[in-house]
């Protein structure tokens, strides 16, 4: 194990139990010189997936027409044929989590029985809720709740024996304040427990094996208990190639609809063209942002650009909850909440549904879509959570971020289902999906100002998530290392732009669903092992008094 200043790998404090290998991180890495730019990369890791990824962009950009229908079927396959097998992990994620919350497991502290946090509390859920959630609750906060309580309140409708509403569980046809409390709560169950719990899961191994274990902050180094020595051959090579491509995947859908936002608002607000062309510049515009945010470095960059991000989307909530319907909002959020775990057990539920539409169409793409993001989101919270006791650290990442998203969501669909079942405020159900949340503000005092918070909060997570997701890809693909050349980031970061604008333009959503779907897949099945190793790492821990 190196010393911090090397930052490779960060020595414990404390009583540890050390990983004894002769890997070097690094070892199998090429450093390059070209003019005067150098790179140090895992040759195999990094040209395998970024070859993959050039070849993917390429292909995408030269047949635009023939790519959108295709990604439109391969969605439509994987998620009405895996919905079972996406369903029940995330039951799995989640009562893994709860185990190690309630075993002695527990006491387990990262770092070492002597580390402290390297984060203040507030510093460390700023990341943890910019990184893992930011323009989807943006995208999804108003939208999703009207979606679910207008297809609820709709009732079921059946052709040839099959449902083709899109109500959850067995809607609540005609009855406004049951639909609004199973559409909240099947908003809730997308945004809460299950999609933390995959994050926890993995920035836990990632965190326990790098700073107790003395392994290289990567995805190869959970599986160590299971593959020994072999995690540094082509066994860790394949795990490392899916997490780069399934985060960059993850990252350039989250991108997709934040450029697809951001473009409606502009148009709304400014009278600016909505459109793939609008969009494509919005994605070039804002990467470039991005790419100054990931040269600046993870305190400099990440850190406050994540604070800058919290402080707007607190204000912009509290503005909310203070001229909407102030008291609907604070006891709706309780009043979700119980629905919420009143539903749960038939939510999660993986077999034997009928509500197909809502159980495939929905959950099945939200799960795949943040596995797709656990490699990026689980690595970005390994490296800002070390001095955490396990226990600490799985309520923190479990809870905390869930209730937050609970009051988000009641507050701005709650809002937008007040509007317009007690104002009979139509436009904003009619409203374009990505247009929703400002039709919604325009409802309310100040329109022009929070609808311009609004589009800034979008372009503010975008980057955010575009640097923060450059950095964790950088470190898959340099072997760990965390200080690796600045070019390399700029690199992943130009990348991750590509990807989106290639989907953008052949293919639109569907195709940006389509492919966080196909590389959340295999990654499920990568995830799903490494609790298993997870745990075994842990049994062989000291844990603090």
């Amino acid at each position: 194990m190196t010393d911090k200043e090397n930052n490779d790998v960060i020595a414990p404090e404390g009583k540890v139990n050390p990983i004894d290998t002769d890997y070097q991180v690094g070892q199998d890495n090429i450093a390059l010189k070209i003019g005067p730019f150098g790179l140090d990369i895992h040759n195999r890791v990094f040209m395998i997936s970024g070859l993959a990824i050039v070849a993917f962009v390429f292909l995408t950009l030269a047949f635009q027409n023939q790519v959108g229908p295709l990604f439109g079927d391969l969605r439509n396959w994987l998620t009405s044929n895996l919905d079972w097998f996406f369903l029940a992990s995330g039951n799995i994620f989640v009562l893994v989590c709860v185990f190690l919350i309630f075993s002695p497991l527990g006491r387990v502290r990262i770092g070492g029985t002597e580390a402290r946090p390297d984060f203040s509390y507030l510093g460390w859920f700023s990341m943890l809720f910019a990184a893992g959630m930011g323009i989807g609750l943006m995208f999804y906060g108003v939208s999703e709740p009207l979606s679910h309580f207008g297809s609820a309140l709709g009732g079921v409708s059946v052709e040839n024996g099959v449902r083709t509403d899109w109500a959850p569980l067995g809607a609540a046809a005609g009855d406004a304040e049951a639909a609004r409390r199973l559409g909240m709560s099947a908003t809730i169950y997308h945004w809460a427990l299950h999609p933390w719990a995959i994050y926890a899961v993995l920035a836990l191994g990632l965190a326990i094996f790098s700073f107790n274990k003395g392994l290289p902050l990567t995805m190869r180094s959970v599986f160590y208990p299971l593959l020994g020595e072999r995690v540094w051959g082509w066994p860790g090579h394949v795990i490392d190639i899916l997490a780069v491509v399934a985060t960059l995947f993850g990252l350039a859908t989250s991108l997709g609809l934040g450029a697809s936002q951001a473009s409606a608002g502009l148009n709304y607000l400014f009278g600016l063209p909505t459109g793939t062309t609008t969009e494509v510049v919005l994605v070039i515009g804002i990467t470039a942002i991005a790419t100054l945010s990931v040269l600046a470095g993870l305190d400099a960059g990440v850190k406050r650009l994540s604070e800058i991000n919290m402080v707007l989307a607190a204000a912009l909530l509290l503005f909310v909850i203070v001229v909407g319907p102030t008291l609907a909002i604070v006891t709706g959020f309780f009043a979700n909440l119980a629905a919420y775990l009143e539903n749960l057990p038939a939510l999660s539920n993986p077999i034997g549904r009928d509500d197909a539409n809502f159980s495939q169409g929905w959950t099945a793409f939200y799960w795949a879509w943040w596995i797709s993001w656990s490699p990026f989101v689980g690595m970005f919270i390994a490296r800002v959570s070390r001095g955490r006791t396990v226990r600490e650290f799985i309520i923190s990442v479990l809870l905390v971020p869930s209730a937050a998203c609970v009051l988000w969501m009641t507050a701005f669909g709650g809002t937008a289902i007040s509007q317009l079942v007690n104002d009979g405020y139509q436009a904003v159900a009619e409203a374009a999906l990505p247009l929703q949340l400002f039709i919604m503000l325009d409802a309310l005092p100040l329109s022009a100002i929070t609808s311009f918070i609004g589009i800034i909060l979008v372009v503010v997570f975008f980057i955010t998530s575009s640097d923060s997701g450059s950095l964790v890809i950088d470190t898959i693909s340099a072997g760990g290392k965390v200080n690796s050349p600045k070019p390399q980031r700029v690199f992943w970061c130009t990348f991750e732009g590509l990807v989106a604008i290639a989907l953008i333009l052949g293919g639109g959503l569907i195709a940006l669903q389509a492919m966080a779907v196909s590389t959340g897949f295999p990654f499920t099945i990568v995830l799903l092992i490494s609790c298993v190793a997870l745990i075994k790492g842990l049994l062989s821990e000291p844990r603090a008094v």
